[in-house]
């Protein structure tokens, strides 16, 4: 009974010294990591001055070579849209342009047909045709529309008087005579239509 005792002793204490071991153990990696970082900055402040402005100057050359970089793709960016926009301002008509072709190509067969013709009303026909199909085609396609027509309300947004003409039975001022059309683009005004104008007698 008394060995048993002294076994179960001595077994506590194998244990707890091992848990003292264990314990040290801890404290000391605790310690070390705890120091590791005033380690790394003792380090940093035992630069010396001529590496800490190495150091400077090296950031300094960084800094500046991505400053010269974004300056360079900025300029690129820059010339790509000046390039762009000269080339949309100076192709804008093209669509326009290419449909207009086909008109000055029948004006040249009608002119060519021409020195040949014996009958003028052939030729006054066709360029009648012409006319047609390009007032058409600006219509359809692009929203050009003529206006001004005689007997129609004078409108001083729409209509450019060159003269006025006092009429008795007018009451209010109309279009006399057309001396040039006006035309829209869609809804604008792009040339106001020349008119006389009547206007009631005073």
């Amino acid at each position: 009974m008394a060995e048993e005792k002294k076994e179960q002793s001595q077994t506590e204490k194998t244990e707890e010294k091992k848990a003292e071991n264990l314990e040290t153990a801890e404290n000391k990696e605790k310690k070390a990591d705890t120091a590791s970082p005033s380690e790394e900055e003792k380090k940093e402040k035992e630069l010396t001055p001529e590496e800490k402005i190495a150091a400077l100057e090296k950031e300094n050359a960084e800094l500046k070579d991505q400053l010269l970089r974004r300056a360079a793709d900025f300029d690129n960016y820059r010339k790509r849209m000046l390039k762009e926009k000269q080339e949309t301002y100076d192709y804008a008509n093209a669509s326009l342009l290419g449909d207009l072709l086909e008109s000055l190509d029948n004006f040249d067969r009608t002119i060519a047909a021409a020195k040949d013709a014996k009958d003028a009303k052939t030729i006054a026909d066709g360029i009648k045709m012409i006319n047609e199909s390009l007032v058409k085609m600006l219509e359809d396609k692009y929203g050009l529309k003529a206006y001004g027509k005689e007997g129609e309300d004078f409108d001083p947004n729409e209509h450019e008087a060159i003269g006025r003409v006092e009429d008795e039975n007018a009451k209010k001022e109309t279009l006399n005579q057309i001396y040039l059309k006006g035309y829209k683009l869609k809804d604008r005004v792009i040339r106001h239509a020349k008119v006389m104008v009547n206007v009631p007698k005073a």
